[in-house]
């Protein structure tokens, strides 16, 4: 009788025990916030998210999400949020360089395949005889922001074709609906636009395909970054981050990353992962599959393409030339980094 009272007893303090264990936990939590867009790019952490993983790493995380990759870091900057997540672009590399942001992981890459961005003209463009790259100079492209990674994908695809873009008019439209109005409307006569939108400015039968920028020139895209201050005082806050990012990066790429004849091949969990991503970004399946980018399955940057990309606005003026990445790059929390600058 004694032992079964204990037995009971013991059992009774255990459920109690387990009873307080969610909000201890939950106490325990590191929490943290990121700054991105809803894009298909930040994938791994929407995947992360969904899935509590970041609970598991010990992070309660927060997402804040901004309408331009111009605001993110300038988020991370100021202080407002801890890490952030997007597009390379010149403003980006002159922030960095004046101590603003330390790069940490990879996110989207440009990848042969991989049917990201495109250069689009228009039907009377194309009418007109413009049917490659090398047409363009001389004519009227559309853009988001000089200095953006759109802007980039034009200056890096022009070249490898042999065309100087100083013959080419680059029309800065701030947006891309502004872009998608411009160019149906004749005023450009040619684009750089996302896959999923340039499909459906096509299906209205209203622009053609030149060439897509990750079958000509492959580019480390995006990154994954926070702010010196917060790897200097709260390194595990990044550290835990990026267990639950690396996860969701290598359950992304499981479900996404096969491609053949540059067509997309469903792998493990792909219902379930492309319907976390299109209840995010408020997209269809079908339309979200079409722009899925190249994601590292483990977070590793192309190292050498980012000194690329810095050399080249400096060569245009647009970042300054005291900017160097070996200063904003840290490659501690992630192992076998590509392509290192010795």
């Amino acid at each position: 009788m004694f032992q079964n009272r204990m037995t009971r007893r013991a059992a009774l303090g255990g459920m109690a025990a387990l009873s307080l264990a969610p909000s201890a936990r939950a106490e325990e939590l590191t929490k943290a916030s990121i700054a991105l867009l809803k894009l298909s790019s930040s994938g791994p952490i929407f995947i992360a998210q969904e899935k509590g993983w970041f609970k598991e790493a010990g992070l309660e995380l927060t997402m804040k999400d901004f309408q331009a990759a111009a605001q993110v870091p300038l988020a991370v900057v100021s202080g407002d949020v801890d890490l952030g997540v997007t597009a390379f672009t010149a403003g980006f590399f002159n922030l960095a360089a004046k101590g603003g942001l330390k790069v940490v992981a990879a996110q989207s890459s440009e990848r042969p395949g991989y049917q990201l961005n495109v250069i689009a003209v228009t039907n009377a463009a194309w009418d007109a005889g413009v049917r490659g790259v090398k047409d363009l100079s001389g004519k009227r492209v559309a853009v988001t922001t000089v200095g953006s990674s759109v802007h980039y994908s034009l200056e890096i695809v022009a070249r490898k074709h042999g065309v100087d873009t100083k013959g080419v008019i680059i029309v800065p439209l701030q947006t891309i609906p502004n872009m998608v109005a411009a160019f149906k409307g004749g005023q450009v006569d040619a684009a750089v636009f996302p896959i999923t939108t340039f499909r459906q400015v096509e299906s209205e039968g209203s622009g053609k395909p030149i060439a897509y920028v990750g079958d000509e020139v492959p580019w480390q895209l995006g990154a994954v970054f926070t702010s010196p201050k917060t790897i200097a005082e709260r390194r595990p806050l990044v550290e835990k981050f990026l267990v639950g990012y690396r996860r969701g990066a290598a359950a992304y790429h499981e479900a996404f990353g096969k491609r053949e004849n540059g067509k997309l091949v469903p792998g493990p969990n792909y219902d379930e992962m492309i319907g976390i991503l299109s209840n995010v970004v408020k997209q269809p399946p079908e339309r979200v599959a079409l722009g899925l980018p190249y994601i590292d399955p483990e977070g590793r940057l192309d190292v050498g393409d980012i000194y690329k990309q810095v050399a080249f606005w400096q060569s245009t003026g647009q970042v300054s030339r005291d900017a160097d990445p070996k200063s904003f790059i840290d490659l501690s929390f992630v192992q076998g980094h590509f392509n290192v600058p010795k």
